[in-house]
């Protein structure tokens, strides 16, 4: 059975196809006996978080057991092919932004931990901001003005360095971090994720792809291999929707 596209918990939704098939993946597995009834009740609940106990995901990762059934824990009861990756974006903008970015990856800095250099002041200078601060929100903004050099029109994504002052500014379609961890589907690549950091700072990112729950995710200013160290534009996988604190932006 494929994911329904939104998290399934405690007496949070109704959609009991779903919940059936849950009870019923349960008792296979061991983790029961539930009575198959379609009502989220707090026996499946505690089955589930037992499930998550004694399994892992597809990638080989402990489960959170909290008793929520999310694209994670539906693969791992049902198996990843029931899990349909989203990877189209939404508009022509967004697939051409997402072109421009592919097109930096491997532009690090000079040197590393600098937070400048020849391939990464480009992003600074584009919205105005000193060589050697952070960039993230830079990059995002620079691939969408690059998109929208080319397809002849306005850039919608304010320009700042800033990535809180680019959420709070930000004129597009806006999805919370609530939202998405509730509806996975609506998780779109070409969407810029921002996360708060603490002490007024944040990063920004774009999404590549939404599969398993799990998010391919284009980002500046970033780190991807400890061993060497360097830092640029990197496409990183893994990242947990759950972890995206603040929320997604999509652009028209």
């Amino acid at each position: 059975m494929n994911y329904p596209g939104h998290t399934i918990q405690f007496q949070a939704i109704d959609d009991i196809a779903s919940v059936k098939a849950i009870q019923q993946q349960l008792n296979k597995k061991g983790c029961g006996p539930v009575k198959i009834n379609g009502d989220y009740d707090v026996n499946t609940s505690h089955a589930v978080m037992l499930f998550q106990t004694r399994f892992n995901d597809v990638n080989g990762n402990p489960l959170d057991a909290d008793g929520i059934v999310g694209p994670i824990t539906w693969a791992a009861l049902f198996g990843a092919k029931n899990i349909k990756p989203i990877v189209t974006p939404p508009n022509n903008l967004l697939t051409a932004v997402l072109d421009i970015a592919r097109s930096q990856i491997g532009v690090v800095e000079f040197p590393s931990g600098s937070n400048e250099g020849p391939g990464v002041n480009k992003y600074q200078d584009a919205v105005g901001i000193p060589h050697g601060q952070r960039w993230s929100m830079a990059f995002v903004y620079w691939c969408f003005n690059q998109a929208c050099i080319n397809l002849e029109i306005v850039n919608p994504v304010f320009k700042t360095g800033d990535v809180l002052q680019g959420w709070r500014k930000a004129k597009g379609k806006i999805l919370t971090n609530h939202d998405a961890k509730v509806n996975t589907s609506l998780v779109l690549p070409g969407q810029v994720f921002f996360i708060a950091t603490g002490g007024g700072y944040g990063h920004a990112g774009l999404v590549e792809k939404n599969e398993n729950g799990l998010l391919t995710t284009i980002e500046g200013n970033i780190c991807v291999n400890s061993s060497d160290g360097a830092i640029g534009v990197f496409r990183r996988t893994g990242r947990i929707i759950d972890t995206i604190t603040t929320g997604f932006i999509q652009f028209e």
